[in-house]
């Protein structure tokens, strides 16, 4: 064995080791700002980010070849992961394996991470029937006020968590739901939290001018124009563009020439071409050939513009007392910076739930980037949790990247050991239309990697959570995160009970 080249490799992996100490020592303020039950999570987000900065392809392949633990699976272990290898490589050049590091060490190796997502994820997402496989949430449809039944069929088919928009209905739809919720849970001695999503400033279309039909729509195609207004038009104009109100007339401060924008989830698309201050001119460059409908209430994307707007809105302040009376879970939507997780926590306090448990719901670009500082703050409280909030996430940052990044967001959430909630279009076509797609099906089975699967409303729902409820049950069995849990494979089984069998009839 070439012993020269195994120093070459040691010597790799204690400049590593170096250089998480030092970034280690150079955040330590930050560090100290967490709450005390997350201190040794920080630390490791922090070593796994400074691992993440190198290239480690070639030093990955180079102990793969070697057959010794490489640095793929080390999201929620990495300082301890990094001083095994480093052991290992000193025993194989016959050098005394003591400890190079003694005074830098972490307690946190395979087996205690993993207990410690464990028990963030049930203190945060609390108990559940399937072991250590995800948990089901379920959003409540208007419906939901008043059909008992409904939500006893849910709690029934395996919903663990039941989420109330609070973009939708009003305090007293909400308050009859979480009665119809609590009377399932004794009736069935079943238990289930209360998320409450706060509504944020989702930027929407809300009305269309001149309106087609019954419905009220545009019909845009690739080369059309229209205008953004803040306010709605008091004349008819036929000369005048097809124009839009929008629901946030701030962005007409941020808004600039050059900038995409998406409407309706990214089925339409467009580029600004001029912003005024009583309109923005948008060019259409992404529609259907025969033409996309563009109605009111649907959502606008603006993924390259910088949006002043404050996460926690006006509405949002004035739903947090309901919120904080009723709920175990808040959902942040559209949080985009630290400081936005700092004002939560601080209303929060105002009103004596510090101990609520806070999602981070990742849905824009700048979500995605901050990502890390937006868990170092919210590690200040006790209980976190992240959502990867696929569909405005996918518009934002390309639809073409969301298979990427929804696998980085896991990777630092479980160096971070901070439960992950995997939304938006989970057996999607089982839940309004009866029947699931392959892909559908294959997804919500990656899903199960996440410590919680939402699901969202549509009249076979009941049926969408029985078949996921069954679909984590089976993946539970096979998997932990990326890590196979080795259970024994029918097949294999089978292909030696064939061969057997042949042989004996031989």
């Amino acid at each position: 064995m070439d012993f020269t080249d195994i120093n070459v490799l040691i010597e790799a992996v204690q400049r590593i080791v170096e250089r998480l100490r030092t970034e280690e020592a150079d955040k330590a303020p930050l560090l100290n700002e967490v709450h005390p039950q997350h201190r040794e999570s920080a630390r490791n987000l922090l070593h796994y980010l400074t691992l993440r900065t190198l290239d480690l392809r070639e030093l990955q392949g180079e102990l793969s070849s070697l057959s010794i633990s490489s640095l793929g699976h080390s999201e929620g272990y990495t300082l301890s992961n990094l001083l095994k290898i480093l052991r290992l490589l000193r025993m194989l050049t016959g050098v005394a394996a003591d400890d190079l590091y003694p005074d830098f060490r972490s307690p946190l190796d395979y087996k205690t991470s993993r207990q410690c997502l464990r028990d963030n994820a049930l203190q945060l997402l609390g108990q559940h029937h399937r072991g250590e496989g995800s948990r089901i949430m379920v959003t409540m449809p208007s419906e939901a006020a008043e059909d008992y039944e409904m939500i006893h069929g849910l709690l029934l088919a395996g919903m663990d968590i039941a989420r109330i928009n609070t973009s939708h209905d009003s305090e007293e739809d909400w308050q009859r739901m979480i009665s119809n919720i609590r009377r399932g849970q004794e009736t069935i001695s079943k238990h289930c939290l209360i998320y409450m999503d706060l509504s944020g400033p989702k930027l929407r279309t809300e009305a269309v001018f001149p309106a087609i039909g019954k419905k009220q729509h545009l019909r845009l195609f690739p080369g059309d124009s229209l205008q953004l207004v803040p306010v709605a038009p008091t004349t008819k104009d036929k000369h005048a563009l097809p124009q839009v109100l929008v629901t946030l007339p701030e962005i007409f401060g941020d808004s600039q020439p050059g900038h995409r924008i998406y409407f309706d989830d990214g089925k339409i698309g467009g580029q600004i071409i001029s912003v005024q201050a009583d309109g923005i001119e948008v060019k259409i460059t992404q529609a259907a050939p025969q033409g996309s409908k563009l109605r009111a209430g649907k959502g606008i994307n603006l993924p390259d513009t910088r949006l002043t707007l404050p996460s926690l809105t006006a509405a949002d302040r004035t739903h947090l007392p309901f919120i904080a009376a009723h709920a175990d879970i808040v959902g942040y939507s559209f949080v985009r910076h630290p400081a936005d997780v700092a004002d939560l926590q601080a209303e929060l306090k105002q009103l004596n739930r510090e101990d609520i448990g806070i999602i981070l719901k990742i849905e824009t670009k700048d979500a995605f980037e901050n990502l890390p500082m937006l868990l170092m703050t919210a590690m200040r409280s006790p209980k976190i949790g992240v959502m990867i909030a696929r569909g405005d996430l996918a518009v934002e940052i390309g639809f073409e990247r969301i298979a990427e990044v929804q696998e980085e967001i896991l990777w630092i959430c479980e160096a971070a050991h901070t439960p992950g909630i995997w939304a938006t279009q989970v057996l999607e076509k089982l839940a309004k239309k009866g029947n699931a797609s392959r892909a559908e099906i294959t997804d919500a089975a990656m899903a199960a990697r996440a410590e919680c699967v939402m699901l969202n409303k549509g009249p076979f729902i009941v049926n969408a959570v029985a078949t996921l409820d069954d679909i984590i049950r089976r993946m539970e069995k096979h998997q932990f995160k990326r890590k196979s849990n080795l259970r024994p494979l029918g097949v294999a089984r089978q292909f030696y009970l064939q061969t057997n069998m042949q042989n004996e009839a031989e």
